[in-house]
């Protein structure tokens, strides 16, 4: 399958992909959309079988942090909800599609499966720049050490000066 035979294009599931935690997620309302399926029968389906989606599966967003998500997306379909927001990882994405045995649900999941991986591969080419531009500035600011070194005048005098010299007038005692 090539990525233009998606369902839905990568660029659009990469965007419902979210940073917290120090790890890339889902949230349920987006895969839920994704998916076809209503919110609730999604977390239904995880609750369920909540012995297949430990912590670093599946998680529940605290407050702080459903607030700062919130002021992050402009445009918010979170509408009232009663119950918190679940957070899927990667794995907790990829273990849904056990869950959810639809087959539109397991196209889908090799869409998100492959949104993850390219995220990944672009945060990776991502560091290798930042290293890259940390060495380089490192270099030039060694540089610029050396330069300054070379435009402070020296504190001694020259020994033999050039030019004109009036004689020294010895003072009388």
């Amino acid at each position: 399958m090539n990525t233009s035979d998606l369902i839905i294009p990568m660029e659009r599931l990469a965007q419902k992909i979210y940073f917290l935690r120090g790890q890339n997620v889902m949230l349920d309302f987006d895969l839920a959309e994704i998916y076809g399926i209503e919110t609730k029968v999604l977390n239904q389906s995880a609750t369920r079988n909540s012995e297949r989606f430990p912590d670093d599966f599946m998680f529940q967003l605290t407050e702080e942090e459903f607030d700062n998500l919130k002021s992050q997306i402009v445009t918010s379909s979170w509408g009232g909800r009663r119950s918190p927001l679940r957070a899927f990882t990667e794995l907790g994405v990829s273990m849904l599609s056990s869950v959810l045995r639809s087959p539109k649900a397991v196209e889908i999941n090799i869409g998100i499966m492959r949104s993850f991986v390219h995220l990944r591969r672009m945060l990776a080419g991502n560091e290798e720049l930042a290293r890259k531009i940390n060495e380089h500035d490192y270099h030039i600011g060694k540089l610029y050490e050396e330069l300054n070194k070379l435009l402070i005048p020296p504190d001694v005098p020259p020994k033999n000066p050039m030019g004109f010299q009036a004689p020294k007038t010895k003072k009388k005692a």
